[in-house]
This record gives C-alpha cells, structure tokens and sequence, in this order.
C-alpha cells in the first residue's frame, strides 16, 4: 500500500474515531482548537480594551485585534506594530507563551499517536 493510500486511511480513521487510539488523537486535536478559539476571542477583547486609547497603536476596533491576536496565536505575527500599553504587552507575553506551549502540545500529541499506532499496526502484522 502506498504512503499516500496509508496517510489517507489514517486521516480518515482519526476523523472518524475508528479506534481507542484515533479517538484519543482526535479528541487531543479537538480540545486544542476548542480552548485555542476560546483563547482568542478573549484576548481580542481584552487586547481591544488595554490597547484602543494607547497613543500609537494600531488597535483601534475589534477586527484590529482580532487580527493581531489570531497572527500573534498562530505564530507568524503580523505587520502590526507591538503593543503600547503595559496591559497589552503583558498580554502578548501571555499569548505568546500559550502559543508555544500549543505547539509543543501538538507535537506531544501527534509524537504519541505515532507510537501507539504503530505499535497496534506491528500487532496485526501489518
């Protein structure tokens, strides 16, 4: 069976939650996502009110920050000058500490979910 064929098969059980294992995965994944939206919504908000009156910021209505706080969650950061106020830097910290720490939960998930699959697919002798 080709890489492709397998990595598709793989995709679809973790969707679908076929095994104890995919479900794990899928659930990890989901309550990421879940909490990570959560996280931005709020931050938005709160970026909007500790940055909005602050002499030279770019923050001037929720879809600025919006924007800025998805792109700061993400990682890839934006054209968008940094924080003025102390609030709105603390929060930048925060976000940017929350965002390794997704990524490196990420990595942890997907790490385990390799091995463990792996170790069911050498079980059936596949």
């Amino acid at each position: 069976m080709s890489l492709m064929r397998r990595t598709g098969g793989e995709l679809r059980a973790i969707f679908r939650a076929e095994t104890r294992t995919h479900r794990r995965y899928r659930d990890h994944l989901t309550m990421i996502a879940v909490v990570t939206i959560g996280v931005d919504l709020l931050c938005t908000v709160l970026a909007y009110f500790l940055e909005r009156h602050s002499a030279g910021t770019e923050i001037h209505t929720l879809g600025s920050a919006f924007f800025w706080t998805s792109t700061q969650l993400l990682t890839v950061s934006s054209q968008m000058k940094d924080p003025i106020s102390f609030g709105g830097r603390a929060l930048d910290i925060i976000m940017e500490a929350y965002a390794i720490s997704v990524v490196a939960t990420l990595a942890g998930a997907t790490g385990a979910f390799i091995q463990k699959r792996g170790r069911e697919l050498d079980a059936e002798g596949r």
